[in-house]
């Protein structure tokens, strides 16, 4: 999520629409319906019908919502109704929602790809590029449970660098067995389940390498979830002295959140994720286990987002609106909670977002990189998701509840 710029989305809320009127939540089918009418949509499947995955190639192969439920199963992704609506683009982003979307790094700084030469640091001059935000990904293949996507594409960063990047995306619907494995427990008896991840790659197509001192990109996934006023993002981090893994959180992009919505304790981060107050929060490589998490306790949905953070390597693009003392010391892991830019003034969403950044990718010609994403929702008893929550977050529902007011 950018820094100094609210993205234009909105699920089952209306802009204008106040907080407090939100409609019902949206089933599976209710969202594919939806994006039928106005866009081809991609279903993935299990054998049974009842995990299910809806893609849109136009947007760059985008996993839109997700449900453990079938058709009529609660649709866990965060969808833009009223742009997708329009069927207008918007001139600086297109936030159509989605709970898996592929972007490219830096945002900003000497090395930006959002922001072209000698422009200010301001939301005037941020586009995001056309490659990752309005051109449509090529369906390459697809299967019940498997859909694979390509672009190529021209970047030129703020330095005047210029890059020929290929991408290959795989989207894979994960059957229960291996969900259970990846979650590191044992299935658990009255708990649904829905597993994806994106499997992203790029690809220096160029005939001259991305080095350090021109600048270099990075993968960048985002997911889009519906806020609720019981919702809690869980961050495990690893222990340890600043001195040696750094802070243990950055939370300063939007200025000091408030610390009923934030508390950061030795080995986790406890963040709001009610869509009533606009704050980010970014989490080093040293500091990352690879895994994020949210509890939402009225819906009973736990969701957990991991990826890999290769061991020893430090080299993340800074995305910080400025030229930058450190244009490599970004973040691993993102989470973002939507609200109002100002006392007053309407957000953009609600939504709240958990992301993960590759490394930054020092490719010679032919070379790639790739970096996988995956979101696992789960819904069922507390007393079933309390041992997921304590094998993947390595806290109990019982503290994600807690841990906004026990401060």
């Amino acid at each position: 999520m950018l820094r100094n710029l609210l993205p234009a989305a909105i699920v089952v809320m209306s802009l204008g629409t106040p907080l407090t009127q939100c409609a019902r939540a949206a089933t599976f089918a209710d969202d594919a319906t939806f994006l039928k009418r106005h866009t081809e949509l991609i279903v993935l499947s299990d054998a049974k019908g009842l995990a299910k995955v809806a893609i849109v190639p136009a947007w760059q192969g985008r996993v839109m919502t997700s449900t453990a439920g079938a058709d009529a199963g609660l649709s866990f992704g965060w969808i833009n109704r009223e742009l997708i609506a329009s069927g207008k683009l918007l001139p600086h982003m297109n936030a159509f929602g989605g709970e898996d979307r592929f972007w490219m790094g830096p945002e900003a700084g000497q090395f930006s790809i959002f922001f072209a030469q000698g422009t200010k640091f301001e939301f005037a001059d941020w586009f995001t590029p056309a490659a990752f935000d309005t051109l449509p990904f090529k369906v390459l293949r697809q299967s019940r449970d498997k859909a694979v996507f390509a672009s190529q594409f021209n970047l030129t960063n703020y330095s005047g660098t210029r890059f020929k990047v290929a991408v290959n995306r795989e989207v894979r619907l994960l059957n229960s067995k291996t969900a259970w494995r990846k979650l590191g427990v044992k299935p658990s008896v009255g708990v649904s389940l829905v597993a994806f991840e994106s499997d992203n790659r790029i690809t220096n197509a160029g005939e001259e390498a991305w080095k350090k001192d021109t600048g270099l990109l990075s993968i960048w996934i985002l997911g889009m979830f519906t806020p609720s006023p019981s919702a809690t993002i869980v961050v495990p981090i690893e222990a340890g002295p600043e001195s040696k893994l750094g802070v243990k959180v950055t939370s300063d992009y939007f200025g000091q959140i408030p610390p009923d919505r934030l508390v950061v304790k030795d080995d986790v981060i406890y963040f709001s994720a009610d869509g009533k107050y606009r704050s980010k929060i970014g989490i080093n490589p040293k500091r990352s286990k690879g895994v994020l998490g949210s509890y939402d306790a009225d819906n009973k949905v736990l969701t957990i987002a991991q990826y890999k953070v290769p061991a020893g390597v430090t080299d993340y693009v800074n995305s910080l609106w400025k030229i930058q003392d450190d244009p490599y010391s970004g973040d691993a892991a993102n989470c973002y909670n939507d609200g109002p830019p100002a006392p007053g003034e309407k957000p953009m969403g609600p939504f709240f977002e958990l992301e993960s950044s590759s490394p930054a990718a020092a490719l010679a010609p032919g070379k790639s990189l790739a970096h996988v994403h995956r979101t696992i929702h789960l819904t069922g008893p507390e007393s079933a998701l309390d041992g997921v929550a304590r094998a993947t977050l390595g806290v109990s529902i019982a503290d994600i509840k807690a841990g906004l007011k026990n401060r």
